[in-house]
């Protein structure tokens, strides 16, 4: 599996708002800006995660995007998925978007690529963004970081 930068821009975004999840509504522009993430690049995975029910947005003076649940409750998988589909690494082992191999039956590799969805499913599917909170919080701690670049 290789992240593609949408889901790079989508992560680091997510974080962002799950940080400031108690804020309310972020704008595009704040959130372009500390993230380093183009503006209409940006614009468009925050449209696309709006759709399938991760973020909320908000129009007017004090519009933005927000998240539409505690971040305790959205995974990594499902904001990677929303952007990218299946994260298998073949299509014989997608839960998402399976195909048939004919060789499916004796073939040991749909074995091993088996194990990969399964260990790379069982993280991000088991990871949330107030798990990535935290370790963002304790990085910047542990780099004695006194700019704390993330409204807590």
């Amino acid at each position: 599996m290789k992240l593609s930068k949408k889901s790079d821009y989508a992560l680091r975004a997510m974080i962002f708002l799950s940080l400031n999840y108690k804020k309310g509504a972020v704008q595009i522009k704040e959130i372009s800006t500390k993230e380093r993430i183009p503006q209409k690049f940006l614009e468009n995975i925050l449209l696309t995660l709006r759709k399938v029910g991760v973020l909320n947005s908000k129009m007017g003076l004090k519009g933005g995007y927000e998240l539409a649940r505690s971040p305790d409750l959205i995974t990594l998988g499902e904001v990677i998925r929303a952007l990218d589909g299946a994260i298998a690494p073949v299509d014989c082992v997608s839960m998402i978007s399976y195909k048939p191999c004919s060789e499916e039956v004796t073939c040991v590799i749909r074995d091993v690529m088996m194990d990969v969805r399964n260990a790379i499913t069982g993280v991000l599917d088991t990871m949330t963004f107030a798990d990535m909170c935290k370790r963002a919080v304790e990085s910047l701690e542990k780099k004695g970081n006194e700019a704390l670049t993330y409204s807590i």
